[in-house]
């Protein structure tokens, strides 16, 4: 090994975790005795779960999660109608190779958010890409490049990804265009064969009061639901099943509260898994 400038062949061959692992694997293997086939395919084992691990950790991260769940850590037991079983296609990489959809909708709490990332993240380890949006900030976004003349350009960031999360449906209230825009990415994607998840708390009749457009609200849910499924979470809310709701011991200055004569908005934004 010493004859040959092992170190300096794989820089240039942009090795650089072999290059920091290969003198171990050298030691082992005389240790053990290992057969030149067994180094060979050890070295690069290692090199493939090293770019694996760095791709998965790169695309996560473009994905802008806000945060990493995954299928096995999601709690089935309080689900009577989400079972793993069920969620079996859409955690395959034909979810994605054949554009399926998914809205998972539920009362807030109820773990949409969780399987949506789960879903996501098990597609980014399939080999493709994803994109995390909640509604409104991707409503807000299109809709300022609306007003800019940019709508076109800014699209690409919501209809490129393999999968596309778009969560949070109706829990805001939005500006007079959001069936429009949300509708442009809706299309898109469907008529590109792109995945889409979508997690709402309202039922997806009202999606027309919470977008402002009954027609393209069911223009959408009707392209979604083509190649895609709804799911119906139920259960306690998974935020507050240790926590006794049923305390009716009178609120006093010192207990948090809502502030008296604020009206709290008409879909309320969920706290954070």
């Amino acid at each position: 090994m010493s004859d040959f400038p092992i170190d300096e062949l794989l820089k240039r061959l942009a090795l650089a975790n072999t290059r920091r692992a290969w003198r171990a694997f050298v030691t082992q293997a005389e240790k053990e005795q290992w057969t030149y086939e067994h180094f060979l395919g050890a070295v690069v084992s290692e090199e493939v779960a090293h770019r694996h691990g760095t791709r998965l950790r790169r695309v996560s991260a473009g994905a802008h999660f806000p945060f990493l769940k995954t299928i096995d850590e999601f709690n089935f037991t309080f689900q009577s109608t989400v079972r793993l079983a069920v969620l079996g296609s859409f955690l395959s990489a034909d979810f994605v190779t054949e554009g399926r959809s998914l809205i998972l909708s539920g009362k807030s709490g109820r773990g949409k958010t969780h399987l949506a990332i789960a879903i996501a993240y098990r597609a980014i380890q399939n080999g493709f890409d994803a994109r995390f949006v909640t509604a409104a900030e991707l409503i807000d976004d299109l809709s300022s490049a609306s007003r800019q003349g940019s709508l076109r350009s800014a699209l690409t960031a919501y209809t490129r990804p393999h999968v596309l999360v778009c969560d949070e449906v109706g829990y805001l209230t939005y500006g007079v265009d959001a069936a429009n825009v949300l509708f442009h990415v809706v299309n898109d994607r469907h008529l590109k064969r792109r995945s889409m998840i979508f997690t709402t708390n309202k039922p997806l009749k009202t999606w027309g009061r919470v977008l402002h457009d009954d027609d393209l609200a069911e223009a959408m849910i009707d392209r979604i639901l083509e190649r895609g499924r709804h799911l119906t979470l139920d259960g306690p809310s998974m935020r507050t099943q240790q926590v006794d709701l049923d305390d009716d011991q009178p609120a006093t200055q010192s207990q948090p509260g809502r502030i008296s004569g604020i009206t709290a908005a008409e879909f309320p934004e969920p706290t954070p898994l």
